[in-house]
């Protein structure tokens, strides 16, 4: 009899035991494809997004978001404008310092927790203060390569449940995953960026052109181009010397970075002079964006030696004409031979060129 129930108990669990296997295998398959989305491109920005929306996805979630690094060379942790469904209060700087004990311990300990438990584990702790605003019932380091590369916080799952071990574990399994994925676009950013203007580089420039290009044939959407150029900077930089000139180039390119859209490609050409891709973008909303560029940097200024120092640019854009345009060479000469346009007719212009004529 006792034998009976013995195997008849093994005959229960048996079944139970391969739908965990399965939950496992189903798991594994999702982690692999997760790897393979986040690892598909470099682009910090579309990468932040992927992040978000696979923790939303996952978890069934309606409130997700991240606070990486400032920038590269400001190593403070930001909540990132990607956020999904947190309410704001833009009065606030979301801000959590490099040095402070949230981070210190969140790089020591690799795992999810929830609001409560770090307000028990680090009283009175001022770091914590964004994450209360916050208020994120689940909060996740984001580590790739041994390093803190962010935080992950989550809260509202659509079912209303709580996050049982087995989703902790997951969202632990994808954090590697999105840590990983975050120090390699980091590198990479690092790699084609300019450390004076925070621009991207000549190369990056114009491996981006080619490939809108092909993106512009292929999809038949406008694509345009801006150059940019300094208008005197030479005899600027004789009056005042290198160090104002280069506040100088770094305030044109912070005016140019607040002026174009996310998805503009802004890069330091060479020198003094800066170009700008503009992605299904046509000529007359490219003009708007270049004299958006040229009144405010004529509007800004820098402060040198108790001095208000202001420069203006000179302007041309063009749009890409794949019957005129064989190489990429062809569209930057245009919008080159419009900038000199702009300087011929006195600089602090912009200038509109469509034929190469």
């Amino acid at each position: 009899m006792n034998d009976d129930l013995s195997l008849y108990d093994e005959e229960i669990k048996f079944p139970v035991e391969i739908e965990q296997y399965e939950r496992k295998i189903y798991d594994l398959k999702q982690l692999i494809e997760i790897s393979k989305g986040l690892n598909s491109t470099l682009d910090y920005n579309i990468l932040i997004d992927s992040i978000l929306l696979t923790c939303m996805g996952q978890m069934q979630l309606l409130k997700a978001g991240i606070f990486t690094h400032r920038s590269i060379d400001r190593q403070e942790f930001v909540l990132h404008r990607n956020y999904k469904g947190f309410e704001i209060d833009h009065k606030i700087e979301y801000v959590i310092p490099a040095n402070s004990k949230l981070i210190q311990f969140l790089d020591m300990n690799f795992k999810c927790y929830t609001l409560d438990e770090l307000k028990d584990i680090l009283q009175d702790e001022p770091s914590l203060e964004s994450l209360i605003f916050l208020d994120p019932s689940l909060i996740v380091p984001l580590k790739g390569k041994g390093t803190l590369n962010g935080i992950i916080i989550l809260a509202d799952r659509i079912n209303q449940k709580g996050f049982s071990e087995s989703d902790k574990e997951y969202m632990l399994n994808i954090a590697s995953l999105a840590g990983i994925a975050i120090q390699n676009a980091y590198l990479y950013e690092l790699a084609t960026t300019d450390m004076m203007t925070r621009l991207k580089i000549h190369h990056y420039f114009q491996t981006a052109l080619m490939e809108e290009r092909e993106k512009s044939i292929k999809s038949s959407l406008p694509l345009s181009l801006i150059m940019i150029d300094i208008d005197n900077f030479k005899d600027f930089n004789d009056t005042y010397g290198h160090t104002c000139g280069d506040l100088v180039l770094k305030n044109v390119a912070m005016v140019i970075s607040g002026s174009v859209r996310q998805s503009d490609i802004a890069s330091r050409y060479g020198g003094e002079e800066f170009a700008v891709i503009l992605p299904h973008t046509e000529i007359n909303e490219a003009f708007k964006v270049a004299e958006r560029v040229r009144t405010s940097v004529q509007k800004s200024y820098i402060l040198y030696k108790r001095k208000k120092l202001g420069v203006t640019i000179s302007v041309g854009v063009t749009q890409f004409n794949p019957s005129l345009d064989s190489t990429s060479k062809n569209i930057i000469e245009r919008a080159d031979k419009a900038l000199y346009i702009s300087k011929q007719q006195g600089r602090n212009k912009t200038t509109v060129l469509l034929t190469d004529k």
